[in-house]
């Protein structure tokens, strides 16, 4: 199993959950966070003057799927959240050892 951490745009959110669900991925964790990346946030003009703003909202989605869906759902991500501008966000993966549904007691793939 593999746990992957997507940090996307706020306004690509909604078209990535909509690829997801389609790809046949239901469950998700959503957080609305803050970050900065190689950018070091943008500069913007409010009445004639410059300010910096360094930490730009972000969407962050954590996922838990099998390892054979990995490419897949990548993909998904990658292409549905993409704009081709700087600050598309990135995405992380890792292993996940073991998932246990609190319900049921099931283990492993079953529980996700």
């Amino acid at each position: 199993m593999k746990k992957i951490i997507a940090i996307i745009r706020p306004d690509r959110f909604e078209v990535v959950k909509a690829a997801l669900e389609k790809s046949g991925v239901n469950g998700m964790t959503v957080q609305d966070v803050k970050g900065r990346g190689r950018q070091l946030g943008i500069t913007e003009s409010y009445r004639g003057t410059d300010y910096t703003v360094d930490l730009l909202p972000k969407v962050r989605l954590e996922i838990v799927i099998n390892t054979n869906d990995l490419e897949k759902v990548i993909t998904v991500i990658s292409e549905n959240a993409r704009t081709g501008d700087i600050g598309d966000g990135k995405i992380f993966i890792s292993p996940v050892e073991e998932v246990i549904r609190i319900r049921t007691g099931e283990k492993g793939n079953e529980a996700i």
